[in-house]
């Protein structure tokens, strides 16, 4: 094995546990199988794939959903689309979505459903053994969706309510972060009402207590929608402005010194596992991870997996990822984000996403096929992990009687 390089996770096999079929046999009246009239019914899990959203990551969406479908073992699952308008109409496709791009997706436009009719959200689940919910950003990935499924007693990939809230809200996962002493970057939390009353005010501290650049995010998106980079005090006014525009709360950074950016993918509920970290390479002219460079500019980015670092480094990174997993009392899967200072070689905590991209290019299942976990063979683990949450939850009493 390539010293620093780890093939295998830990307790991750190539063929991961699977939930037994269910099997019917016609049989005699002595009860011993009839080889004339035996027959075999598989019974497939119906699993709902719930993707789009209300959100500026809904194109996004519709790729990681394209590519789960195009996975997806057809032998043991029955899939069912079930797409989210950005309206919020919840609309039962005939057919899934077959997109390999954001991009395509905004070619073809709104109404791209095929007439499919609008149905009630309780209406979209009923039936279904599990959901796989494929919804980036606010109103999927945050924690109402989750809850939704929590009351209508179905199972679901991914985190709980709890966990998919603070996992959204990047301002109070830094506040966790740091309780459990964690490394985060220095930063400041700001409200839509502070910046309108005193935008002045904040920009002086802003250039007291963090130092240019700054990068300014929405505290409650994701795929770097609404993230820009702000080098003085002017342009830290236009990201604002930018930033504010998708949501009322904004985390203000302080830049990583020639940041190399790694990123490590967690699988698991009581007993999560880290993948072997990558590494984002950005050649787009923004200079950063932005959404243009993840999605539209095929050449913004490169990937390397797994990442170029000390096998010290490469354990820090997974010891950590999985340390912030259990800070935020996640299940089933996410993706750990870090900044790697060049300098220094600090490594800093960015965040955590419950929800992580799914698309061909997207790091989390790659991270995981290059830890010996193929893409088909990862989503049936997750959606083994989301059936047994399930289970163990029925265990919970409740009633007092």
């Amino acid at each position: 094995m390539n010293a620093g390089v780890w093939t295998r996770p830990c307790g991750v096999s190539n063929s991961p546990s699977r939930a037994r079929p269910s099997v019917a046999h016609s049989v005699k009246p002595n009860g011993r199988p009839n080889p004339s009239i035996i027959k075999e019914t598989v019974s497939k899990r119906r699993v709902g794939v719930i993707y789009g959203g209300r959100s500026g990551e809904h194109e996004v969406s519709i790729v990681s959903a394209s590519s789960i479908f195009a996975n997806l073992d057809r032998s043991r699952y029955e899939p069912v689309p079930i797409r989210i308008e950005k309206d919020g109409r919840w609309v039962l496709p005939a057919h899934p979505p077959a997109v390999v791009s954001a991009a395509d997706v905004t070619k073809l436009g709104p109404g791209s459903t095929d007439g499919a009719p609008t149905v009630e959200p309780t209406a979209a689940i009923r039936g279904l053994d599990v959901v796989f919910p494929v919804l980036h950003g606010p109103y999927g990935e945050d924690g109402t969706v989750q809850g939704l499924l929590e009351l209508a007693n179905v199972a679901y990939v991914g985190a709980g309510v709890l966990g998919s809230a603070v996992g959204m809200d990047k301002a109070v996962m830094k506040t966790i972060f740091g309780a459990h002493k964690l490394p985060i970057v220095p930063h400041l939390t700001v409200m839509r009402r502070e910046w309108q009353a005193d935008p002045q005010g904040i920009t002086s501290r802003v250039a007291s207590q963090l130092r240019y650049p700054v990068f300014v995010k929405p505290a409650n998106l994701g795929s770097s929608v609404g993230i820009s980079k702000a080098k003085n005090d002017d342009s830290l006014h236009e990201a604002m402005e930018l930033a504010l525009r998708f949501d009322k709360k904004i985390v203000i950074e302080s830049g990583v010194a020639n940041a190399r950016e790694i990123e490590c993918a967690v699988l698991g509920n009581d007993d999560p596992e880290a993948s072997v970290p990558g590494e984002i390479i950005v050649t787009h002219r923004d200079g950063f991870y932005s959404y243009t460079a993840k999605y539209i500019d095929a050449e913004g980015a490169t990937t390397r997996i797994p990442a170029d670092l000390p096998a010290a480094m490469i354990e820090q990174v997974r010891r950590l990822s999985v340390e912030a997993f259990r800070a935020l009392e996640l299940s089933g899967m996410s993706r750990v984000d870090f900044f790697l200072d060049g300098q220094t070689n600090a490594l800093f905590l960015n965040e955590v996403n419950t929800i992580p991209g799914f698309t061909s290019i997207s790091m989390y299942p790659k991270m995981w096929e290059a830890s010996g976990l193929p893409y088909p063979a990862l989503i049936d683990r997750l959606l083994t992990l989301a059936l047994e949450r399930h289970a163990d939850k029925q265990l919970l009493h409740t009633s007092i009687t």
